[in-house]
């Protein structure tokens, strides 16, 4: 079998690697064994962050529709299950943003749920 001379696709995967690894603290941007390893952790971040973005904007949606929803005489969960049932609105952060400046609409919307009996069978 003959040899295989790749040291400059070495040499340049090695490059790619440490520009990423560049503004890493310590050994992580220096050496090259160990910016790998934090490289492939780092990369793994994002998409775990983006979804943790994203309870963390939900949760007060649900704080604040649950507010409302109290406030006519129903749980949070009674009164998104039907709406989300008679098809009338099923975005959490739409119901946020009527539950706070006005006080009065959603209790129009949820009073749909309170009337039927929170919708609960």
């Amino acid at each position: 079998m003959t040899r295989v001379k790749r040291g400059y696709a070495a040499r340049q995967n090695r490059r790619n690697r440490m520009k990423l690894a560049s503004g890493f603290r310590g050994a992580h941007s220096r050496i090259v064994r160990v910016s790998k390893q934090q490289v492939v952790r780092a990369l793994a971040s994002p998409h775990r962050d983006r979804d943790k973005c994203k309870r963390d904007f939900r949760r007060p949606w649900i704080a604040r529709t649950n507010a409302a929803a109290r406030d006519a005489g129903v749980s949070h969960a009674k009164s998104v299950r039907h709406l989300s049932r008679n098809q009338v609105l099923s975005n959490r952060k739409m119901l946020a943003q009527m539950a706070v400046p006005d006080t009065g609409s959603p209790n129009t919307i949820l009073g749909i749920s309170a009337s039927d009996g929170g919708g609960g069978g």
